[in-house]
């Protein structure tokens, strides 16, 4: 089975690799960009592709869901930080291809998504499975407060600049825009930079006549 690394995390990457390499019969390959991940599905039979859905370049829900439809024999375990109930609850529902696993999670449940998805079988992580079941509906806050510098950070997301570029122009380690950026998509309730942007957009958090998406 061919498993497929679509993470741009290296320390993840080799995490998974550990996992994967003692389960026989395995090839492993890794990819940065959607568009080398869709070439790749194109020339396949069938994989296992393991999406930090978070910090890859898919756009929204619609964009994945469209692809898992276009490929029906590829599964997809999704290994993320944090995702939205909205997402989760929409995924789940929408096929039984996609497995979630968070970045919390230990290796005996990382293991055992792997397995699973060889398999053919779904797996929630523990994480995730609470926060399905903890409320039936969260709602969206209709204000949403940023500090200053969650403002700044997101005007340089709907700008399109990664996490590297941003704690560059602000003389700041990676860690600190990164966890200034899961604070701004956890107060937005979004997984991506698209979703943020547009959001942002749409609740004036930043100008319009700025940033296009």
């Amino acid at each position: 089975m061919l498993f497929i690394l679509a993470d741009n995390q290296d320390i993840t990457r080799l995490g998974l690799t550990s996992l994967i390499k003692p389960i026989p019969d395995t090839e492993i390959l890794e990819v940065s960009e959607r568009s080398r991940l869709l070439s790749l599905l194109a020339r396949v039979e069938s994989a296992i592709v393991v999406l930090d859905y978070t910090l890859f370049d898919f756009p929204d829900a619609d964009a994945l869901i469209a692809v898992s439809q276009r490929y029906p024999r590829v599964r997809w375990i999704l290994f993320s930080d944090e995702l939205t109930d909205d997402f989760m609850r929409r995924i789940t529902a929408e096929s039984a291809s996609f497995s979630l696993l968070g970045k919390g999670s230990d290796m005996a449940e990382a293991d055992t998504a792997l397995r699973l998805a060889l398999r053919g079988e779904r797996y929630v992580c523990r994480a995730f499975m609470e926060q399905m079941l903890s409320l039936p509906s969260r709602h969206r806050r209709t204000a949403v407060e940023l500090t200053r510098t969650e403002t700044e950070i997101l005007k340089e997301i709907a700008l399109g600049k990664t996490t590297k570029e941003i704690a560059a122009a602000r003389c700041s380690s990676f860690h600190t825009v990164n966890t200034h950026r899961k604070n701004i998509f956890r107060k937005l309730e979004v997984n991506t930079a698209y979703e943020a942007t547009k959001y942002a957009l749409r609740a004036g958090l930043v100008d319009s006549a700025e940033y296009y998406i």
